[in-house]
């Protein structure tokens, strides 16, 4: 890596007459090295006079996906859950009229004061702080770790592809334990890694043994873990997490869903393991999904370089006020945790009465179901939806024959099981 300097002489462009008519002449630049210094190069320009008619001979046109890395020509592009809007659209149904329960978002929203302060935004028209200083310090007071330990993104999955970015050369290898969050898998074949899949036990715990034997053999640099797991809702318990925290690798563990499992989060574990990074969201504790807040707690040994290669002001003025608005509140933001919990219970107790349903226990605000007895995951999925209910199906492999409902109000509950009646 360094810096190229191209300096260039004048020079001149020739005619040449034959017969009326002139030739063209065009300049072929040779490029000289005059000197170097450390990581910087100078080169001197020459020119010489070539025919135009003999430039482009034997040369093919180029297109723009010429242009593209290889790696991102056979990448398949991630699959988002739908908008309200586009939602809206395709049903024939108003917004309000919709039950979205797939994509484990608060339908509390936010606290009050998130639209208040929104409505005060003085200097929309200012760039942001590049350092969120205000919600990185909101940010301390929060966790009990400090500000320089902690890092601000648009959204977790920023801060997801960020790591990546500064961890991965190309053809380096990360450890994914499928079934779980497919952005891990889809930002390593963005920065052209390569993706060391451990499946879980069959109660969706990880497979630690297997964990442990695939970075012997395969020497990956990171291993993504969530806790709790996304879709299954299971968590990990400190034994296991220490172990692979002795491994030789980067230990990435997403915490986008500690509030509703009611076990503390590893933030402050950082301080203490220097391979280890802990993500959080603002998205589903705090109901700002639409506004992309999410932060990380890592290593002072490792945040010194994200710092050097995030983009400067990567979160929003908007983004920034209100995290900082919501954490104001934080009695709000238990009574919704705590509302939403119970209604987990609740759900769990009547999908279980589901005769076609069989619900694994959730430490999540969702409930991952197996579509049994002859009934289609794919068809109850696209049934519930002409009745204005959204769930979330699954393609892959792991999780073929499976669903997954989110925890919403008590009156979106009653709505979704008033529409699975109607299939037994």
């Amino acid at each position: 890596m360094g810096v190229i300097d191209i300096c260039s002489t004048s020079s001149l462009s020739f005619t040449e007459p034959s017969s009326n008519r002139h030739r063209i002449f065009v300049h072929q630049r040779l490029f000289l090295p005059l000197g170097r210094n450390n990581n910087h190069r100078a080169f001197f320009v020459m020119s010489s006079a070539i025919p135009v008619e003999h430039v482009n001979e034997g040369q093919q046109r180029l297109s723009g996906e010429s242009f593209i890395r290889t790696h991102l020509r056979k990448l398949s592009p991630y699959q988002p859950i739908l908008p309200f809007e586009v939602l809206s659209a395709q049903l024939g149904r108003r917004p309000e009229d919709i039950v979205k329960l797939d994509a484990n978002e608060n339908p509390y929203g936010p606290p009050p004061e998130v639209l208040e302060a929104l409505g005060k935004l003085k200097f929309p028209y200012i760039y942001p702080d590049p350092e969120s200083r205000c919600l990185r310090k909101a940010l301390a007071k929060d966790s009990g770790l400090e500000s320089n330990h902690i890092l601000v993104g648009c959204g977790a999955d920023e801060l997801i592809d960020l790591i990546m970015r500064c961890t991965l050369d190309p053809g380096d290898k990360i450890v994914d334990c499928p079934p779980t969050f497919t952005m891990y898998e889809f930002d390593a074949g963005v920065n052209g890694a390569e993706v060391i899949k451990v499946g879980r036990r069959p109660d969706f715990n990880l497979n630690v043994e297997l964990i442990v034997e695939a970075v012997r053999q395969e020497k990956p640099k990171c291993i993504f873990l969530t806790s709790p797991n996304n879709p299954d809702g299971s968590v990990i318990n400190d034994e296991d997490l220490l172990e692979i925290l002795e491994l030789p690798i980067l230990v990435v563990l997403d915490e986008a869903y500690i509030e509703f499992s009611g076990l503390e989060s590893r933030m402050k574990w950082v301080k203490k393991h220097d391979n280890l990074i802990v993500l959080r969201t603002f998205s589903k504790r705090a109901g700002l999904a639409g506004l992309r807040v999410g932060y990380g707690a890592f290593p002072l040994s490792i945040i010194e370089y994200l710092w050097r290669a995030k983009q400067p002001y990567n979160v929003s003025v908007a983004a920034e006020v209100s995290a900082c608005a919501a954490l104001e509140n934080p009695v709000y933001l238990e009574k919704v945790k705590d509302a939403l919990v119970k209604e987990r219970g609740r759900l769990y107790k009547l999908l279980k009465e589901v005769p076609f349903l069989n619900p694994h226990p959730s430490c999540s605000n969702f409930i991952l179901c197996a579509v049994e007895s002859g009934m289609d995951a794919k068809m109850l999925k696209e049934d519930l939806a002409k009745m204005g209910v959204m769930v979330r199906h699954y393609n892959n492999k792991e999780l073929k024959g499976y669903i997954r409902v989110s925890v919403g109000k008590p009156e979106q509950t009653d709505i979704l099981m008033e529409c699975l009646k109607q299939f037994f």
